[in-house]
């Protein structure tokens, strides 16, 4: 209490004073650092650096700027770890600490010069590269990088210019070199998309809006506009994925909310129709799943995967002509999609197919019964339909004629292989498919017909 005397200071004024003392040691010791253990923070992040491991390296980093936050090297050395994670926007706070702390600190203005080209922040960009150049002229990295911002800037203006004009075609050739100069720079690749969108080429839009998701924060018109391109591309789980990140964002958005309750109702009903069809359910389901999805195409009638599954459900239904149309109309919406290409073609076989011979329609069971149910069918029909159930020559013949259909069409879905081409829409016992002709005894299983050998002939059939 002697030198609070000296001071002149009260005993209760001295107590505080002392106290605060103490506080103030006791403070530095828990945030403070000293020199020989920022040095180790250093040494360490260097060699994690070295070593990749980033997060460590990192974690060093840190502990040298707490101990620290006056040295313009650490903050210079974090932004080149946040840098080698590819964390440019983390990086900028701390070059700009760098460079304020060290105005002449050529080498964070030329690195914050590099990242804000980069983002397309032309002019901010240019000022970093002028300045390298005020204290060294011969830079030859700054002068390069201060010839590009004014390239940038040039065909940022004309690509502007081309797109307020209606040349969307020359605006994506500017983006092209904008985009390769300033990849992170999510206006180029925004307005690049709403060419692509003008010109008709969604998946190209698509492609240029997706990262802008991440180089813009709080996007939530982009995620908007994704939702909506996948939408009328018929891809209603990325358009629902989409709406929902725009809702996690803000999940007061109006816009969102309405189209999100508008991609659920359809994304619920298709996922109702292929649920049918996944499961196998073909006969009882396909007219649920045709009504689900027409349902679904009053909602949304240029929806090309909406056609498709209804296409499919009336293959199953073996209403080949109405899977034909559908699968045309959707091809109109796109005409990209192999999946159409191939489905269009393989119900344009089949039609062809059911109005020649159908083997399910002759054994009357469906296009996924198994070869169980196959062999039923046939041992009830081939009873049925023997010759030696008729009397006259007329009855005799149309048996005859009826008994082979059920004896090849037995023989074809009990077959895996000649099943499958037959429901590709090719019938293997079809002398036009044979290669080098053929004659009308392939239409019998066993390549001869009984019926032909002779007026007395009478054989025990087996039904197997």
């Amino acid at each position: 209490m002697e030198p609070c005397r000296r001071a002149g200071l009260s005993g209760v004024l001295c107590s505080l004073s002392l106290l605060c003392v103490i506080l103030d040691i006791q403070l530095d010791g828990v945030f403070g650092a000293t020199q020989a253990e920022i040095e180790h923070h250093l040494e360490m992040g260097r060699k994690l650096l070295a070593a990749g491991q980033l997060a460590e390296a990192l974690s060093h980093y840190h502990s040298a700027v707490e101990g620290d936050s006056k040295n313009y090297l650490t903050f210079y050395k974090r932004a080149a770890v946040f840098l080698a994670m590819g964390k440019s926007k983390s990086a900028l706070p701390d070059l700009t600490k760098a460079i304020q702390l060290k105005p002449d600190f050529l080498a964070a203005r030329l690195q914050r010069g590099n990242i804000l080209l980069k983002q397309g922040s032309t002019q901010e960009a240019r000022e970093d590269f002028e300045a390298v150049l005020q204290r060294s002229s011969d830079n030859e990295e700054a002068q390069n990088q201060l010839m590009k911002a004014n390239e940038l800037e040039e065909l940022q203006e004309e690509a502007q210019a081309a797109y307020h004009q209606g040349d969307y075609s020359t605006t994506i050739a500017l983006l092209e070199r904008v985009i390769e100069i300033s990849p992170w720079d999510p206006e180029s690749r925004e307005l690049r998309a709403e060419c692509y969108i003008r010109m008709g080429d969604p998946q190209k839009a698509i492609q240029d809006l997706t990262p802008t998701t991440r180089l813009r924060n709080d996007n939530r018109a982009a995620f908007l506009k994704l939702s909506k391109l996948h939408y009328s591309l018929g891809d209603h789980h990325e358009s629902l994925n989409n709406v929902r990140e725009c809702l996690k964002l803000d999940q007061d958005d109006k816009e969102c909310f309405s189209h999100y309750k508008q991609v659920k109702k359809l994304s619920k009903q298709l996922d109702s129709a292929e649920e049918l069809i996944e499961e196998g359910r073909w006969i009882k389901s396909a007219p649920e799943a045709i009504d689900v999805c027409s349902e679904a195409h009053q909602r949304d009638p240029r929806n090309a995967n909406v056609l498709r599954d209804r296409a499919e459900a009336y293959i199953l239904n073996q209403d080949y002509e109405k899977a034909v149309e559908d699968y045309q109309e959707a091809r109109e919406f796109d005409g990209d999609s192999n999946d159409i290409k191939e489905g269009l073609d393989r119900a344009q076989r089949l039609l062809k197919q059911s109005r020649k011979r159908d083997y399910y329609k002759i054994l009357g069971v469906s296009r996924n019964a198994n070869k169980q149910e196959i062999t039923k069918a046939y041992r009830k029909l081939a009873q049925q339909w023997h010759p030696d159930n008729f009397q006259s020559e007329a009855e005799k013949k149309e048996a005859e004629k009826k008994f082979i259909d059920i004896a090849s069409a037995k023989e074809v879905l009990t077959d895996p292989e000649m099943r499958q081409k037959f429901d590709a829409g090719e019938d293997p016992l079809d002398p036009e498919s044979q290669q080098g002709g053929g004659g009308g005894q392939q239409g019998w299983p066993f390549h001869f017909n009984p019926f032909e050998s002779g007026g007395s002939f009478h054989f025990k059939f087996q039904y197997n």
